[in-house]
């Protein structure tokens, strides 16, 4: 199928932001909305947004990805992913101006972009909102980091001949190597806030949670094997009950792809994540 692209210009108070449509020319009613992870631009990591609007826009849907404030051609002050709520929302209005038949997106971010997308339903239950598509979402904090450390990286190098060479040729700083093993147990077991006072610290974690527990629609979670943000995912998940139960629904969808890393760079992790995304995209397709 055919397509075309077009810049698009469009405001978010009074800052201007710039996007790039890619217009299939058989588009539905739903499109996806590529909400760009920082500090990125829209062209993304390896190009890898490009190629994944295009790659969906031939298929018969129709991509809009953008900068938001403060990134790349768009104006303003740089933000926080926590902070671009009002910048997913033009962008919505944007894509849909230009696309008179739209009337649902479908949310697909990697990193702190997934982690902005929950954000985003969490703070304004947009019912444009058809479904999210959630890469390595990002949920870091000193305990949760800690945890990674010790089993992914620590209990690893214990395994490896190489360290232990290292350490028997007198190669290895011992000592600095055993600092940073207590630095992360201790963060590791740092106590998690209770009560009042948890409920009080209304984290960009929580609001993350909020979303996925609320959010009506389908949600497809991708994460990869080689990356410590989805490992740090997964270890956090196993400490939340209602980060477990959200997850446990039945409306996520979760795929591994083991041989990949955060951003997918390889050409064959790119195609592999076009080609999950677009299988999984073929329901909206039908509608």
């Amino acid at each position: 199928m055919s397509y075309v692209e077009l810049p698009i210009l469009f405001s978010c108070g009074s800052e201007s932001l710039l996007g790039i449509l890619s217009k299939s020319e058989s588009a539905g009613h739903v499109g996806v909305l590529i909400v760009v992870g920082g500090p990125q631009y829209r062209v993304g990591s390896h190009r890898q947004f490009v190629l994944l609007a295009r790659s969906l826009a031939a298929a018969g849907l129709s991509v809009f990805r953008f900068d938001y404030r403060g990134m790349g051609d768009s104006t303003g002050d740089l933000r926080q992913f926590e902070d671009i709520s009002d910048d997913i929302a033009a962008a919505i209005d944007a894509f849909q101006g230009a696309c008179p038949g739209l009337e649902r997106v479908v949310l697909w971010g990697l990193c702190d972009a997934a982690s902005a997308s929950l954000i985003y339903w969490d703070a304004t239950q947009d019912q444009r909102m058809a479904g999210m598509v959630l890469l390595n979402p990002w949920v870091r904090s000193e305990a949760s980091l800690a945890k990674t450390q010790i089993k992914h990286y620590y209990g690893q190098r214990l395994l490896q001949a190489e360290f232990w060479k290292k350490l028997l040729t007198f190669q290895l700083g011992i000592g600095q190597s055993l600092k940073g093993l207590m630095g992360a147990w201790i963060r590791a077991r740092s106590p998690a806030p209770q009560g009042a006072s948890a409920a009080s610290l209304d984290t960009f974690q929580r609001k993350m949670i909020r979303g996925l527990q609320s959010f009506p629609g389908d949600t497809l979670l991708i994460l990869s094997g080689d990356d410590y943000t989805a490992k740090e995912f997964l270890e956090y998940s196993q400490t939340d009950r209602q980060l477990m139960q959200a997850l446990a629904g039945s409306g996520v969808e979760r795929v591994d792809l083991l041989a990949a890393d955060h951003t997918f760079s390889s050409p064959e992790q790119q195609q592999a994540v076009e080609s999950v995304t677009l299988s999984w995209l073929e329901k909206f397709m039908v509608q």
